[in-house]
């Protein structure tokens, strides 16, 4: 994250996001496959880094060999496998979901994953960081579903919806996005024009 300047003098945080570019691998019709989607391809790798099925499906579509597939639906069925996706297809302004895997923290305990607020730190309290109780004893006589315990806290997918572009560079295939991305620095995510 960094901050840009406005016109108008305002700063305002932004995230800047290498977009493409995207070849395009397959196009998904509703006649052949009941839907209609495009197959993107990202970051270009050495065939050694995809197993036989995913060479052969890549190789039979596409120009070079991609480390990211991801598919995209949508109405237009223009496009064909070979064309190149750039960030000439956002505007200033436009309105976008990103999609990433949040920052894997652990296992964390209930005050940190769920900001419980624990027990008093003074003299003689032997409840400081637990959860208290959790459970009834004679019925149901089970720890009911759905109940925040300790366990395994982030690394999940999010969605962060309605962001603003707030700049474009072409020429670097950048995107300036107002705001925080889920995920960690160089982490994978993906843009969806609204």
């Amino acid at each position: 994250m960094t901050q840009i300047y406005l016109p108008s003098g305002q700063a305002v945080p932004v995230t800047i996001v290498e977009a493409g570019p995207c070849e395009i691998l397959q196009v998904k019709t509703p006649e052949k496959e009941g839907y209609s989607a495009a197959q993107l391809g990202y970051f270009p790798i050495s065939p050694k880094h995809l197993n036989k099925p995913e060479r052969g499906h890549q190789q039979k579509y596409a120009k070079n060999l991609y480390r990211y597939i991801r598919e995209v639906r949508t109405e237009d069925n223009s496009q064909e496998p070979g064309n190149i996706l750039t960030v000439d297809i956002f505007q200033e302004g436009d309105s976008l979901d990103v999609v990433g895997q949040s920052k894997g923290k652990g296992f964390a305990g209930v005050m940190k994953r769920h900001h419980f607020r624990g027990g008093d730190a003074t003299h003689g309290s032997m409840f400081h960081r637990e959860p208290g109780s959790i459970g009834s004893s004679a019925y149901p006589s089970r720890v009911l579903k759905n109940k925040k315990l300790p366990g395994h806290m982030g690394d999940k997918r999010i969605t962060v919806k309605n962001l603003k572009l707030v700049a474009v560079k072409p020429e670097a295939n950048l995107l300036f996005i107002k705001g925080a991305l889920p995920g960690a620095n160089g982490s994978f995510v993906i843009v969806n024009k609204k």
